[in-house]
């Protein structure tokens, strides 16, 4: 920053490292926890340790913190790291139900708030790679059920 007037970054709206942890951490705890995001939790690994690790580095640089994922990984390149995982509207949509969540209960400020949630939107937008239908075509009511091993 250069001066004491300058507007802070979301990074540090946020609270820094500590804020943004708790904002990640709360995202994946709902993924793992809410039923209405199966859809979205199954094209993750068993541990969501990995994910959570990689998208609090990209959003710590996205914000405006330091540019964690890029020094361990090189660019983000968001789609074509996501190409490999069918992602229609459902798991979009369940993606967002787990950070709208989040974001309401960790960032307090409404402005900020309504500003995250237009960025995710538009990110979690750009992320879907198929015709809209949930990955396998299955219904994910169930969630003993394994698409992947069916």
């Amino acid at each position: 920053m250069t001066s004491d007037t300058a507007t802070p970054s979301v990074y540090e709206a946020l609270g820094g490292a500590d804020g943004l942890h708790r904002l990640v951490d709360r995202f994946y705890e709902l993924m793992d926890e809410l039923p209405e995001a199966y859809a979205a939790r199954r094209i993750h690994p068993e541990s969501l340790a990995g994910a959570n690790e990689s998208l609090f580095e990209y959003l710590s640089g996205w914000f405006g913190g330091p540019n964690l994922y890029i020094e361990k990984r090189g660019h983000p390149r968001l789609r074509m790291r996501h190409l490999p995982y069918t992602i229609g509207t459902a798991e979009r949509d369940e993606w967002m139900l787990c950070m709208r969540t989040a974001l309401t209960e960790q960032v307090a400020d409404e402005s900020l708030r309504a500003g995250l949630l237009q960025a995710f939107t538009q990110m979690a937008d750009h992320m879907v790679n198929t015709d809209g239908r949930a990955g396998c075509g299955h219904d994910h009511t169930d969630r003993t059920r394994n698409c992947e091993t069916a």
